[in-house]
């Protein structure tokens, strides 16, 4: 059960790759600057993973006219993500919660997906620049996609 609308965003530190670099990726960084939207995903490389966060890099700018930036968060680790990122050509963040600590934060940590062990489930939040759960929403199954219509409905009020 993901964490309620309203309650403070638990902060993250998470390691992601780009290019020869390794850096850090910190909510703290958004706060006080604009909206985020957090987009956990169970796995990189599967096919409805790829299909939304390729929809999501497709509609960025949509995202970014609304003041909003947009992390996509999974338990592979930085390395699978950059290369999985390249082959799709996915241009957003994408941040290693390897440790799988932010999921369980965010109350979003599956037990289990099909014998491949704990993965965070489908799940998206809006926090607003106050560090304020706006939205919260974890789908049923990891094969639906969250709804974007009501992310982007929430990031408009915010404005």
């Amino acid at each position: 059960m993901p964490i309620a609308t309203g309650t403070k965003a638990p902060q993250f530190t998470l390691k992601s790759k780009r290019g020869d670099d390794v850096t850090e990726v910190s909510l703290s960084d958004q706060i006080g600057r604009r909206n985020t939207v957090l987009l956990f995903f169970p796995l990189a490389f599967t096919g409805v993973c790829t299909t939304e966060l390729c929809d999501v890099t497709a509609g960025i700018k949509q995202y970014e006219e609304l003041n909003a930036a947009v992390i996509g968060i999974s338990v592979d680790s930085p390395f699978a993500q950059e290369s999985w990122a390249q082959q799709e050509n996915i241009g957003i963040p994408l941040a290693s919660d390897l440790d799988k600590g932010t999921a369980r934060d965010y109350g979003v940590l599956l037990d289990d997906l099909m014998g491949f062990g704990s993965v965070s489930a489908r799940a998206a939040f809006v926090i607003d620049k106050e560090g304020i759960v706006r939205y919260a929403e974890q789908t049923p199954t990891p094969k639906e996609l969250p709804d974007f219509e009501a992310i982007r409905s929430t990031l408009q009020g915010l404005q």
